[in-house]
């Protein structure tokens, strides 16, 4: 049974104590499982990408701002959803982090009511990026298993050579190629040419 709520987690990344705590109090008060940090390096140091989870964090703070913080996380490729915090001086800051990606941001005081909703928007994105993430693992997990003869076989196969083709391209005989694609659908737990251009194609779209 999963120990994660059904709404999701919430990081809030402020060097503002009485912002956090507020902002826990609101979203646990919304059956949301809260993580708090004082600062963007206490929140890098402990972040775990496989969490299905959203990020509010302040766009000024102490040390490692909000705007150094997102850049981290695009270098490591997460594709962890944010919204920031901001004073009304901000707002310039703020529009450039959603040229970046950020999905939202929100002026202070802000309205819970808006907060929640965005939220709520970020945990939808949040989920299908883990489900896309977790996919793609699999159709790795998959093509990992294939020789490299194999793989040079599939990527023809996908590319629309005829086996004859394929057999004049890698120097082998058409029968030899016939028993290669049998090896790559029973490794790929393909049973049609669909299935497997499905995973083979899913797996280059990744990359």
């Amino acid at each position: 049974m999963s120990l994660i709520p059904k709404k999701g987690n919430v990081y809030v990344v402020d060097d503002d104590e009485a912002v956090r705590d507020s902002l826990q109090w609101l979203l646990e008060g919304k059956d949301y499982r809260v993580k708090c940090f004082d600062s963007a390096e206490s929140f890098l140091a402990r972040y775990d990408p496989r969490e299905v989870a959203c990020l509010i964090a302040d766009i000024r703070m102490e040390g490692m701002t909000g705007l150094e913080l997102q850049d981290r996380l695009i270098e490591r490729k997460s594709p962890l959803p944010i919204v920031f915090i901001t004073g009304h001086g901000d707002v310039p800051m703020a529009v450039q982090t959603m040229k970046k990606g950020a999905m939202d941001f929100i002026e202070k005081p802000f309205k819970e009511e808006e907060l929640l909703a965005l939220v709520e928007r970020m945990l939808d994105q949040a989920r299908d990026a883990f489900s896309s993430h977790q996919e793609a693992a699999s159709r790795d997990a998959l093509l990992a298993r294939l020789t490299t003869r194999e793989a040079q076989v599939l990527e023809r196969i996908v590319a629309g050579r005829l086996n004859k083709q394929i057999a004049d391209d890698l120097g082998i005989s058409i029968k030899t190629v016939e028993a290669h694609r049998a090896n790559i659908m029973e490794k790929l737990n393909a049973n049609t040419v669909a299935d497997l251009l499905k995973i083979a194609l899913g797996a280059t779209a990744k990359a």
